[in-house]
């Protein structure tokens, strides 16, 4: 369904494929799901997001293209989607960015016309550099005039909009979705989709997909180093709801890649860190979840973005210290399935 507020090319936002994963399904002796995210104009489900922030005060005037100036952190996706609707309605747009942010997204930030910032030196206190970004976003809004931030870490519209995701994956279904697997960063996705599911009393079980070294769910956890951007936070955000998830899994950095690299070898679906890590997670649960569930994972952008990291040898060697077997990393129940 198309939001009627919406125009042009941002009229495509929502309303993604849901994809059965044919061989996973074979393999685990499930009923395997994917809600393609990558498939929104901006090549992620953060376009959801930037969508419902912006577009209310868009048509109020409390956001005004000949003045207001939008200022927002982000590790990538929730940043494109920004630039391309800034882009649209004629909004200046700064993004502060960090290290882990690929050189790619930057060239299509920039090609939208955003300004770029990147902050290198993390935080003093945390040594993390999500601090350091809000740190950064609040000097900018403090000292711009007419300047608005979303805050995607604090804005009830970031679950809100994805309440519709979880009533799209619904209705594409003939049976119900007993398993949705959600990888958390800022947790809308997972909060969203969560409050969809209880206030329709559905019996789906949610589970997040954290990443081991996150802050999100573990009150204290790992000092782990973290290179999956947008998967995981180092601060829990002000919308942060412990009790959204029935139960969590934690994964890392290589869980991630063997995920991804499972996921285009077995479905040809090339997609991205977060996506990884929830195809992990479905392949660490299989074993102990009923013969024939349907399980639904939410695979939050496309592969592209990662071509020079989590694609690349060279790149998961030097940061990670070996290329991942597939099976033994990603799916070691693939084995016994067969």
């Amino acid at each position: 369904m198309v939001n009627p507020a919406l125009r042009g090319i941002l009229s495509t936002v929502g309303s993604t494929p849901l994809v059965e994963l044919e061989r996973f399904s074979v393999e685990l002796d499930l009923q395997v799901h994917a809600k393609v995210e990558k498939f929104n104009p901006g090549g992620s489900i953060k376009d959801r997001t930037a969508v419902a922030m912006l577009l209310d005060k868009l048509y109020t005037g409390e956001l005004d293209p000949a003045r207001s100036v939008v200022v927002e952190s982000s590790s990538g996706n929730l940043a494109i989607g920004l630039a391309q609707l800034c882009r649209y309605f004629g909004l200046r747009f700064i993004c502060v960015v960090d290290a882990k942010t690929t050189g790619h997204n930057v060239k299509i930030l920039r090609a939208y016309g955003a300004e770029v910032e990147v902050v290198t030196t993390p935080d003093p206190e945390t040594g993390e550099l999500l601090p350091a970004r809000l740190a950064r976003v609040r000097e900018l809004v403090a000292t711009l005039p007419h300047a608005f931030w979303p805050n995607q870490y604090a804005n009830p519209r970031n679950p809100q909009a994805h309440e519709r995701t979880m009533r799209e994956i619904v209705t594409a279904l003939d049976d119900p979705v007993d398993y949705l697997f959600v990888p958390a960063g800022t947790t809308g996705t997972l909060q969203g989709c969560g409050r969809y599911v209880r206030r329709h009393g559905l019996r789906t079980e949610i589970i997040a997909v954290d990443a081991v070294g996150s802050a999100l769910f573990d009150p204290a956890p790992p000092p782990v180093s973290r290179l999956i951007p947008g998967h995981g936070a180092s601060v829990r955000p002000q919308i942060h709801d412990a009790s959204a998830p029935h139960r969590v899994v934690h994964v890392t950095d290589l869980d991630c890649v063997a995920g991804c690299r499972a996921l285009v070898e077995r479905e040809a679906v090339l997609a991205g860190g977060s996506s990884g890590a929830a195809v992990t997670a479905l392949h660490r649960l299989a074993p102990s979840l009923p013969r024939g569930s349907t399980c639904v994972l939410v695979l939050p952008d496309g592969g592209d973005r990662y071509l020079d990291t989590i694609y690349s040898d060279e790149w998961v060697v030097e940061h990670l210290g070996r290329v991942p077997d597939l099976w033994a990393d990603a799916a070691p129940v693939l084995s016994a399935a067969n």
